[in-house]
């Protein structure tokens, strides 16, 4: 009767290594279909950053315009205050020659 029993609890003993192993196994696999999952969406993810960052890449340039376009402002004052000088100097060489009042 012990051989009998000895018998019956290796078979118990494998019966339930093999449940174990059967559960492993397949939480492995949920585990390697949940990782898979995660990569395709982090794939997406990445791509779509990518667009954002190609469709913003614009607003970024907009300080490299406001930039030269204030340099370009500052210019036109300049050309602007100068004219301004040639004009009364020539407005007063005009008028030291009579020419103009």
């Amino acid at each position: 009767m012990i051989d009998q029993q000895i018998l019956t609890y290796w078979y118990i003993s494998l019966i339930v290594a093999a449940v174990v192993v059967v559960i492993a196994a397949a939480l492995l696999i949920a585990v390697l279909s949940v990782a898979k999952n995660i990569e395709r969406g982090a794939g997406v993810g990445l791509e779509t950053v990518k667009r954002i960052r190609e469709n913003t890449q614009i607003i970024w340039a907009l300080q490299d315009t406001n930039q030269v376009a204030l340099q370009l402002a500052d210019g036109a004052m300049s050309i602007l205050n100068h004219a301004g000088q040639i004009a009364q100097a020539l407005h007063d060489a005009d008028v030291r020659q009579g020419r103009a009042r």
